[in-house]
């Protein structure tokens, strides 16, 4: 997308190349006319190499049409881990830091050759999920995903309404509500914060937190197999972790004091 572009539903007419740009995978899917998949491929995220970034996502986009039997040029639409700044134009508020700055948009139309439409993934998510999926029929729908970070897009009408800055949905680097005393003022974010909600609900978080408590690095993956077979630290640290995430989204009976320093609306102009 074009800075200050609005995001509306739209039907498609011919296939359409998708991109899922998140901090561990790079998912690619060629859906058809119909909205249904053709071919689906992930790749891992070359981590804190931006012109790898860029390498990777053509190489997948590239695979991608050859296996569907597509001409070089398709529409291509890209979700990513923070926003693009309807002021400078380069990407802003993405925890995959390395992408912090650049024109993405512009250097990916450039090797792709063709007009690239990039828009926050979680706004991606939740609209979907608004026009066919779960929250189809509703006026209001509110979309959380849960992986690298932690972020949500909020659709009103079909429409997102993303705020001035461009992440009016995201919630991650809010305080983590009611934080109990050792919860207080909370692990360090990348956005130079302690205790924002995404350092405690995101899959990093949760592993980080299963270490403090264990000496264990485990993956999520990881923790979750040692619940399933009985493990008794395992469950209480994905206990700790539901108890977090459903102080993150659960709405205050009352006004609560804030216990971090991290900013109290998503629509400030810190990171989010």
């Amino acid at each position: 997308m074009t800075p200050g572009e609005s995001v509306e539903a739209r039907t498609a007419s011919s296939p359409r190349v998708g991109i899922d740009l998140g901090g561990t995978k790079i998912e690619g899917v060629v859906l058809d006319a119909g909205g249904q998949d053709v071919v689906r491929r992930r790749i891992p995220t070359p981590r804190q190499d931006y012109a790898a970034t860029i390498a990777a996502i053509v190489t997948l986009v590239a695979q991608l049409e050859r296996e569907a039997g597509l001409a070089k040029g398709t529409p291509t639409g890209i979700g990513i881990p923070g926003g693009i700044s309807r002021r400078t134009g380069k990407v802003h508020n993405a925890n995959s830091t390395w992408l912090n700055g650049q024109p993405l948009d512009a250097d990916l139309a450039k090797w792709l050759e063709r007009r690239v439409r990039i828009a926050n993934d979680a706004n991606c998510f939740a609209l979907s999920e608004a026009v066919d999926g779960a929250g189809a029929g509703a006026r209001s729908v509110l979309g959380v995903i849960l992986g690298t970070g932690a972020g949500s897009g909020f659709v009103i009408d079909g429409a997102i309404h993303d705020g001035p800055l461009g992440i009016g949905g995201e919630w991650g680097h809010n305080p983590l509500p009611w934080a109990s005393a050792d919860e207080a003022p909370g692990p360090g974010c990348w956005c130079g914060r302690q205790g924002c909600i995404e350092t405690w609900v995101s899959g990093p978080g949760l592993s980080m937190d299963h270490y403090r408590a264990t000496g264990e690095r485990f993956s999520v993956e990881r923790i979750m197999m040692q619940v399933l077979t009985g493990d008794e630290r395992a469950a209480a640290s994905l206990d700790r972790h539901a108890s977090r995430l459903a102080r993150g989204l659960a709405r205050p009976a009352q006004p609560q004091v804030l216990t971090s320093s991290s900013p109290t609306s998503s629509t400030s102009s810190t990171p989010r």
